[in-house]
Order: C-alpha cells, then sequence, then structure tokens
C-alpha cells in the first residue's frame, strides 16, 4: 500500500486532526543548537521539583511493580477524599487529566453533537471532540484576555453537549469570577455537562478572589465534571496522574466504561498520596511561582510588551512579531517557550515561570531577540 494510501485506513475526523503542540524538550534543543545551557520554559513545569517524601514512596512501589497497580486507586482515592470534602465515588482518575479529557470526550460525544470552549484554548479541548466526530465552537476571549460570558452563553445550542474550557485559562492565565460562573450555570442547558478544567487550580486559589469554584458548581445542581492534576503545582508531571471531581456517582461509572482497566499506574498512585500530604512544600512552590511571575510581568512591562495578568504558572505575552520568529531566536539561546499557533493569535508566546536563574535567562534572550527584529525590520 503506497503511505498516500495509509491516511485512508483512519476515521475521516482523524485524517482532519492537527497534531498536539507537546512542545520540544531540552535534549532536542541541547542537541540542535549545541547548547549546554537549557531553560525549559515551554510546559509549566515546577522549578522546584517534587515533595522530598515522593522519592522514598516511588522507591516503595517500585518494589512491587510485577504486580498490576490497584485500578480504583484506593488510598489516593481515600486521602484525596479527606481532603477535598468529596464523596470517594464522586471521584475519578487519569493518566494525567488529559487522559480524562479523552474519556469524557468517547463517552458523551457523538457526531453532530457541539461543544463549547473559548480561544484562545488548551488544545486538547478541541483535538479530543473533533476526534469523537463532534463540532467545536470556539468563543473568543476578550481583547483583554477575559472570558466573555455573554458571547460563551450565545454559543449554547440544543446540538451543545459540552461546555469546556480552563480556568485558570491556558494559555491565557486568567480567571473565571464568581459572578460570570454562576452566569454560566444558571444558563447551561439541562442536556449540557459542563467540564471545568482547573488544572491550575492551586496556584490561583493561593491568590486573593479566586472563587471556590468547586462549591459554586456543586452548588448548582448541574451536571459537571472537574479536572485537575498532579502534573503542575504537585510536579508529577512525569508519572501523568491526574483526577476529576463528578457530581454523580452515575458519570464516574460512565468514565470507568471506557478507562484502560489499570490507567494510573503503581508508582504514580504511590508518588501523588506522598506529594498530597506535604502542604509545605506546596507552599514553598507557590510562594516561588507567585513572586516570580511578579517579577518577570514587571520586567516584560519594562519592555512594552503586553502581558496578560495571570493567576496560574506561566505568562501570556505579545511582541510586535510573528512567534514563531522570536521563538526560533529564544531557541538559539537556550530558552524553551510555546509560540501560539491559534488565528489571531500568533503574535503571542506562553512562558512558564522557572527558577530565578532561568527566568533571567529568558529576559535577557528575549531582550536580545526584540532587539534582533526591530533591527531587521528597521
Amino acid at each position: 500500500m503506497k503511505t498516500s494510501d495509509l491516511q485512508l485506513l483512519a476515521r475521516a475526523e482523524v485524517r482532519d486532526l492537527a497534531s498536539y503542540n507537546a512542545g520540544l524538550s531540552s535534549e532536542a534543543v541541547r542537541k540542535r543548537f549545541g547548547l549546554t545551557r537549557i531553560a525549559k520554559l515551554g510546559s509549566n513545569e515546577n522549578p522546584l521539583g517534587p515533595a522530598p517524601a515522593v522519592a522514598a514512596a516511588m522507591a516503595q512501589a517500585c518494589s512491587e511493580i510485577a504486580l498490576y497497580p490497584d485500578a480504583s486507586c484506593q488510598t489516593l482515592r481515600a486521602a484525596l477524599s479527606a481532603k477535598l470534602g468529596v464523596p470517594a465515588e464522586h471521584l475519578v482518575f487519569g493518566n494525567g487529566s488529559e487522559d480524562l479529557l479523552s474519556i469524557i470526550s468517547r463517552v458523551f460525544l457523538d457526531h453532530d453533537d457541539q461543544v463549547v470552549t473559548v480561544v484562545p484554548s488548551f488544545g486538547l479541548h478541541f483535538i479530543y471532540p473533533l476526534a469523537a466526530g463532534a463540532q467545536v465552537i470556539g468563543v473568543p476571549m476578550t481583547a483583554a484576555g477575559e472570558f466573555d460570558v455573554p458571547a460563551m452563553i450565545a454559543a449554547l445550542t440544543p446540538r451543545t453537549r459540552l461546555l469546556m474550557f480552563s480556568s485558570p485559562s491556558n494559555p491565557v492565565g486568567t480567571t473565571l469570577g464568581a459572578e460570570g460562573l454562576q452566569q454560566l450555570l444558571d444558563a447551561l442547558p439541562a442536556h449540557c455537562l459542563m467540564v471545568f478544567d482547573e488544572a491550575y487550580y492551586e496556584y490561583a486559589q493561593f491568590e486573593a478572589g479566586y472563587p471556590d469554584c468547586l462549591s459554586l458548581i456543586q452548588a448548582s445542581g448541574r451536571p459537571f465534571i472537574l479536572l485537575r492534576t498532579f502534573s503542575k503545582a504537585y510536579s508529577l508531571a512525569g508519572l501523568r496522574i491526574g483526577y476529576g471531581i463528578v457530581s454523580d456517582p452515575l458519570l464516574a461509572d460512565l468514565i470507568d466504561r471506557l478507562r484502560t482497566p489499570f490507567n494510573v499506574n503503581r508508582v504514580a498512585q504511590a508518588a501523588a498520596v506522598a506529594a498530597l500530604a506535604d502542604e509545605a512544600h506546596l507552599h514553598a512552590t507557590l510562594e516561588h511561582v507567585a513572586g516570580e511571575r511578579q517579577r518577570m510581568a514587571a520586567a516584560l512591562q519594562a519592555m512594552d510588551i503586553h502581558c496578560v495578568p495571570s493567576m496560574a504558572n506561566f505568562l501570556f505575552f505579545s511582541t510586535p512579531f510573528n512567534a514563531e520568529a522570536i521563538n526560533q531566536a529564544l531557541l538559539r539561546q537556550g530558552v524553551i517557550l510555546k509560540p501560539w499557533r491559534e488565528a489571531g493569535y500568533t503574535d503571542y508566546l506562553r512562558v512558564s515561570v522557572g527558577s530565578a536563574s532561568d527566568n533571567d535567562l529568558f529576559l535577557e534572550a528575549l531582550a536580545n531577540a526584540l532587539a534582533t527584529q526591530q533591527t531587521r525590520s528597521a
């Protein structure tokens, strides 16, 4: 069979999909440019690393890796239930919250269904529903980078099955206030499930003014799935573990019907339990990010760079130049960011809040890149 014909073996929805932009690894950039110093600031990882107890928990779990993991994540389920005040049967677990997004799309979406989300967006909020055959309606955020709640409500139709978006927004970093969230909940059709992606919850809940979204959504009586992850503030990105809180155990049962039986490995479960127990380490992470984020935003403002206010561990900013041109200039200096590729946002980049030294390298490299672009365009 010719290579051109192999694509025809896939479903039409898959053939038309764009690939998810997972970003570059430090190894790839180091090898490509012959560099020794790399600041990896494209994937919103935690520069402080995991809690000290995580390594010991992982080592203990490794002694039993010949055995299948607990398919129900009972120890972690009990720990999360106690911490969140949520009944254990209202929790679901995934190989990262991305795994749960994929399962949710396959469980609840069919051809001709609609999903309402926002743009700019987390790419998988588009990719997974499109793969299921659904239509995705992207509602642009305002010019100030805020949620356009009236436009989101106007986009809801009798075909809308999921209202799915992240707050804090990925990639923008802004959050939906209590009033806006309540307006969305009040407008949610009976046939529509809210999927509230709160991957960056820990960073936001450290900030004044961030509402208790879980309590608001629970009080609404609407069907929902609220997603969180151990990849970001808890620094377990390499282990892939996320979880969801559902409004009704039936939703958990439906999700469990399509998840792989052992989708969260033994080591990840043990690490998550250990990470969850160390409040002091989490607090240190949140303090570091809040301080460095403020410093970085002020430095960008001093360069006359537009930066959207953020409650997450990243900043979304635009320059007068194409993002990919700036990105290439930064890569040559050993700085990995994520240039945005959605139409209307191709002059924006997202930078993670890293260590102080990595952040300094980014700011220096960006100043150099901007100066070079300005010289070329003069």
